[in-house]
């Protein structure tokens, strides 16, 4: 039970977080929001580790968790790139297949998926087809964005597996060394580019608030992959597109067509037959 209310609570950070995200990449660029994000993020884990007194990672745990980082942000910045070009609810909602990778990755390791579990697979797939899709004047076409969403798909993928490795040693470090490895890699982008970093007030609260929320269901996800099975953690914390679509659709009046929203809600149904088995 901890394991669970720990990646709905994970979820529901990312949730908000890729929001904020996705709504500041529409007025600042992605690198200097990912920068700053990560940055302030790092700071905010750097006390978490600094309290929890814990040794420091083995080298194959270091080493995992540095890919942790790197995987990481490859996948925020299709995510919000994604969600600064296209629909949010239809960007978020595919990201979450990245609970295929993991679950994938369980199963090789001789976790062995149920048929409700292997069902929720098929419905989530049939979904990420109908939400790609959208119609126009020109007829039916991929959407905007949504091969930086397939892009983040697998960078959170991949940092849910390499993230459970490093937090078998220590979730706290875990975080802090992926952090830090996301940071230095989206500076270095950010010189490479020549983008500034210098934002106004209003979108830096926003930029700090992304960063928060990210570190909050890192530090969340970490925990609970050290009290649950991955191919569960790993799927209910891929559930927080559920919270940036609702926000999009609150706050931004955001619509879909029928299709797009059938599709959406067949990811989210597939990511939930996927834990419940």
């Amino acid at each position: 039970m901890a394991a669970i209310l720990l990646a709905l609570g994970a979820s529901l950070s990312y949730g908000v977080g890729d929001f904020l995200g996705g709504l500041t990449s529409r007025r600042a660029h992605v690198l200097a929001v990912l920068l700053l994000s990560q940055a302030a993020g790092a700071i905010a884990v750097a006390v978490w580790v600094v309290v929890a007194g814990e040794p420091f990672l083995g080298a194959g745990a270091a080493l995992a968790a540095v890919a942790a980082g790197l995987c990481g942000v490859v996948g925020l910045a299709g995510l919000y790139r994604g969600m600064a070009i296209g629909a949010m609810g239809v960007v978020a909602p595919i990201s979450a297949v990245a609970a295929a990778i993991p679950f994938t990755v369980g199963i090789a390791r001789g976790e062995r998926p149920s048929l409700l579990q292997v069902a929720g697979a098929l419905v989530a797939l049939v979904g990420l087809a109908l939400v790609s899709r959208t119609s126009g004047e020109l007829g039916t076409r991929i959407a905007a964005g949504v091969g930086l969403a397939l892009l983040a798909a697998l960078g959170f993928g991949f940092y849910f597996v390499f993230l459970d490795i490093a937090a078998d040693d220590s979730a706290p470090w875990a975080v802090l060394v992926a952090r830090l490895a996301s940071t230095t890699l989206s500076l270095a982008a950010a010189l490479a580019v020549g983008v500034s970093v210098a934002l106004p007030r209003r979108l830096l609260v926003a930029v700090l608030a992304v960063g928060a929320c990210d570190v909050g269901a890192n530090v969340l996800f970490a925990l609970a992959t050290t009290r649950g099975l991955v191919s569960v953690v790993s799927v209910l914390t891929s559930l927080y597109p559920a919270i940036t679509v609702a926000l999009a659709a609150l706050l931004l009046r955001e619509r879909l067509g029928r299709i797009q929203l059938a599709g959406a809600v067949a990811v989210l149904a597939g990511a939930a037959l996927l834990a419940a088995g």
